[in-house]
């Protein structure tokens, strides 16, 4: 028996819901690296992947040379969803707390260090997967609270900022 695995796959401003067995339905045929030649319904388009971005999960497609935004959500996304994992918890000191529970990988600022909006600041391995957690906004490091391979829970103190 053979799991189904379902996508949302958000093109522009519409969404659509796809399983494995939709994609194996597609007649695709690679003609390079980024070009492909796919037969749907009896209709022949000429596909090319114009730029991906497989952490974010999001890739520009020209398809009949028209472009389209597409965004990939997998059943661990949309369950993370579900369960508000992906809200910022942030507090009026501008701490970082926790997003979820799990486990510190890495640290990769250090107390003093001046950030930017979306500096990487620490990866978190939470649900068997690694997260890296940016920063929200600007500010200087004052003091980490965690250390590399230390569990964590959700809304856990982490990094505690300087304004």
């Amino acid at each position: 028996m053979q799991l189904m695995s379902e996508f949302i796959i958000h093109v522009d401003q519409q969404h659509f819901t796809v399983n494995t067995d939709d994609l194996s339905s597609l007649d695709l045929h690679k003609i390079s690296t980024t070009q492909f030649h796919v037969l749907k319904d009896h209709q022949a388009h000429h596909v090319e992947l114009v730029h991906a971005n497989m952490l974010e999960k999001t890739m520009t497609m020209m398809v009949n040379g028209n472009n389209y935004t597409i965004k990939i959500e997998d059943a661990y996304d949309t369950m993370v969803t579900k369960m508000g994992l992906y809200e910022v918890t942030e507090t009026k000191s501008n701490n970082i707390m926790a997003p979820m529970p799990g486990y510190i990988v890495e640290m990769m600022v250090a107390a003093g260090d001046t950030v930017e909006k979306d500096t990487p600041l620490f990866v978190l391995s939470a649900m068997k997967m690694e997260n890296i957690i940016l920063s929200d906004g600007t500010g200087v490091v004052k003091s980490i609270a965690v250390k590399k391979d230390e569990s964590v829970d959700k809304g856990q103190l982490i990094i505690a900022m300087e304004a």
